[in-house]
């Protein structure tokens, strides 16, 4: 008996361990996705970029940034000068100062406009897609860890606000090439950027094996525990969904105490919520995945209230079990077709969505058979006996 509880303990040991090993690698995960689907995914970025320009707070943190580009490349009061009749062109500086708020007012009514929104998403999803083609390593882009920096570039903008002041085109033309140009990451980041990149690429696709694969050798090996360590798993899923949600929060609340004043916090915060948004996506999937998981292991379990369950759904599962496969299946489909989180728009979301109701689905049926049998297997004749 001593050495039957002793085996028993260590296989606890070693079921436990699993799942924390797996816990861990799901969160790694989760991250590897994130920069995958949503950082190096051009559809995604140029999806986020639309709600960037969308954004009140983000377009006039732009338009402050045109404006100062403009006034800080071209002599606005000397250009505004030229237009004014000979007696007040010592208006001219006076009049650039007082212009410079209303300027950055009709900058932000111009990224209102759907062709303008359309020049900040191009020239945002044209330097992601360099950036990622660098950090890919891919040649015959004309940028390369050697050379130059990534850029996003918003020169047509200041253009676009100089033609709308009044600037005359021969000063515009005389615009240096990287005004208006913002520095994403410079050469000297590169190197080790690609480095990251790659590693991410090899390792997002054996992450989500070796976690499968470790969640079931703990299930497989908890013999007599089974149920249990299935609930568990579902509670870890919940608990590492929950972990990057807050690790979300805290990232996005530390890059904006980091990197802003007081008077760029809610652009810089809005720019990481919407850069973000499929990491929170995954995170609320992982919820729904381990919600799941646990109220089928507690549906399963001997409470008073899961038996009752049990008995109210065992003549649907037992005796009508294709109805049972239906409605789950359209059920399935129906949230499937409706995408609520990122996962779902995903093959591996969806097929571990899929795979946790089927089990789910199978484990409470062979539950049910066991407990409350068809009415007509008990009601049949006993077999006749040989002989």
């Amino acid at each position: 008996m001593a050495e039957k509880q002793k085996l028993s303990r260590r296989r606890s040991v070693v079921v436990w361990t699993l799942i924390v090993l797996a816990s861990v690698i799901t969160l790694l995960m989760v991250m590897t996705f994130w920069l995958k689907r949503q950082v190096l995914d051009n559809d995604s970025w140029r999806k986020a970029s639309t709600e960037l320009v969308q954004n009140q707070d983000v377009r006039h943190a732009v338009s402050t940034l045109v404006v100062n580009q403009l006034y800080e490349n071209v002599d606005v009061g000397q250009a505004l000068s030229e237009k004014l009749p000979e007696q007040a062109k010592a208006l001219g500086p006076t009049l650039a100062a007082v212009v410079r708020e209303p300027a950055t007012n009709a900058v932000e009514a111009l990224l209102a406009r759907p062709k303008i929104q359309q020049l900040f998403i191009e020239a945002s999803s044209g330097a992601q897609q360099k950036l990622v083609n660098v950090l890919e390593d891919k040649t015959g882009y004309g940028i390369s860890t050697g050379e130059g920096n990534v850029t996003i570039d918003l020169h047509a903008l200041v253009v676009e606000l100089g033609t709308t002041l009044g600037v005359s085109q021969e000063r515009l033309d005389k615009l240096p090439a990287k005004a208006g140009v913002i520095n994403l990451m410079s050469s000297d980041q590169l190197g080790a950027a690609q480095k990251g990149v790659k590693l991410v690429h090899v390792i997002s696709g054996f992450f989500v094996i070796l976690v499968l694969a470790l969640y079931a050798l703990a299930v497989y090996l908890a013999r007599g525990r089974r149920r249990e360590t299935l609930r568990n798993v579902g509670w870890a899923f919940i608990i590492v969904s929950v972990l990057t949600l807050a690790l979300r929060r805290f990232v996005g609340n530390y890059v904006v105490d980091a990197l802003t004043e007081s008077t760029g916090e809610r652009p810089v915060r809005a720019i990481w919520l919407i850069g973000s948004s499929i990491l929170g996506q995954i995170g609320r999937a992982g919820i729904l995945y381990g919600a799941i998981t646990v109220v089928g292991a507690v549906l399963a379990g001997p409470t008073r209230a899961a038996t009752a369950a049990r008995r109210w759904l065992a003549p649907y599962l037992n005796e009508r079990p294709a109805l049972a496969w239906t409605v789950l299946g359209a059920a399935f489909a129906l949230v499937v077709l409706w995408g609520p989180t990122h996962a779902l728009h995903e093959w591996w979301g969806i097929v571990i969505f899929g795979g946790l109701l089927a089990l789910g689905l199978a484990a409470l049926r062979r539950e049910t058979m066991k407990e409350f049998p068809p009415a007509h297997a008990a009601d049949a004749p006993p077999a006749p006996v040989p002989g």
